[in-house]
């Protein structure tokens, strides 16, 4: 009995125990769990954004601009330039075509009479240009130096000498050039010679001249630069030597040009009855020496000198230099050349004595017509 008994007490003993140590061997699992590979969640593709491509600005049109003026013109390639010989006698004026020269010089040339020459180039339509008038060698170096083919009706002794030597290209009124120039009825002569833009460019092909050359150009400021140095300047007077040869300029604020007059009357162009103006005006001092007693004159447009510039109603005074093979420049007192605005330009060339000074004279208030 007491054997049986035992056995049926262990039993319930043997299970607690069996218990016991399931229990313990679980919670030996819990302190140690085995460790867990953690995976990074895979990310998702994004959708690629595709480059669109920038908008092209469509370029705007190069414009073309002339070297002489600045301006836009209509050719993106320009024909040579003519220079045209022009009588500025008063019997001469009102002249046609001037107020359509690119560049326009006035200079002496014998007895106290001045000389008009006019550098066209890009207003190929000039109906009528003229009177012409005859050519002496420092008025045909100022228009070559622009590369221009010289018009003229006539010369001096030393001009032809230099044309023949030198093969010039240059249309003559009284040599073989003379089918491409007219007379006109309503004036006398020799006031009356013209000749055009259109003529001229048909002769000088027929002649073999060049159609085009490599033309010395300005630099240009922006137009609505204002000039910081300088004196006011709104009206300018210059002498040449005789009083029927007084020149002067007054400045309009709303066209930011200066009229041109002659003897206190405005310098009208007879073609369109337009004031002959200009942006910019150079006068210089030249040295100028009588050579024979018709009064014939040599005239320095090499050598450098005294000058002052007005533009945008300013005066600057400084030099006027020129390289060789190249044009007549304005020479800032900082030895820069100075920078034109756009549009014509007049370069007036007085003697330097008595002096330079003795020939010019501009007024900070408006000039009274």
């Amino acid at each position: 009995m007491s054997i049986s008994m035992n056995r049926y007490v262990s039993r319930p003993v043997y299970a607690l125990v069996l218990a016991a140590v399931l229990l313990s061997a679980c919670g030996e699992e819990q302190a140690t769990p085995e460790p867990v590979r953690v995976v990074a969640p895979t990310a998702q593709p994004q959708p690629t954004e595709v480059p669109q491509p920038s908008p092209t600005a469509t370029p705007a049109p190069a414009i073309a601009v002339s070297v002489l003026t600045g301006l836009p013109v209509e050719e993106e390639s320009l024909p040579r330039p003519l220079a045209v010989m022009i009588n500025n006698a008063p019997a001469a004026r009102p002249q046609s075509g001037i107020s359509e020269a690119d560049i326009l010089y006035e200079v002496l040339a014998e007895g106290g009479i001045t000389r008009l020459i006019g550098i066209f180039q890009s207003h190929a339509g000039v109906v009528k240009i003229g009177p012409i008038r005859s050519i002496r060698p420092y008025l045909l170096d100022i228009g070559e130096s622009y590369g221009g083919i010289t018009v003229h009706a006539g010369g001096s002794p030393d001009a032809y000498a230099i044309l023949q030597r030198q093969k010039k290209a240059d249309m003559d009124e009284i040599g073989r050039a003379g089918a491409y120039f007219w007379r006109d009825k309503e004036r006398k002569a020799p006031h009356n010679l013209y000749s055009n833009a259109a003529k001229l460019r048909e002769g000088a092909v027929k002649l073999g001249y060049a159609e085009s050359v490599k033309v010395p150009g300005f630099l240009f400021h922006d137009p609505d630069y204002i000039p910081v140095e300088g004196t006011p300047a709104l009206a300018l007077g210059v002498n040449f030597l005789l009083k029927s040869y007084n020149v002067g300029y007054h400045y309009n604020a709303e066209q930011r040009t200066y009229a041109r007059w002659v003897n206190g009357k405005p310098h009208l162009d007879l073609n369109n009855n337009r004031p002959v103006e200009a942006a910019n005006i150079i006068v210089m001092g030249s040295d100028h020496k009588v050579l024979d007693d018709v009064g014939r004159l040599q005239v320095d447009t090499e050598l450098g000198g005294e000058a002052v510039l007005l533009q945008r109603g300013v005066a600057m005074n400084g030099k006027w230099s020129r390289s060789p093979g190249d044009v007549i420049r304005f020479v800032k007192k900082d030895g820069k050349e100075a920078l034109m605005f756009p549009g014509i330009t007049h370069i007036l060339i007085v003697p330097n004595s008595p002096s330079f000074s003795s020939h010019l004279e501009y007024a900070q208030a408006p000039a009274s017509p």
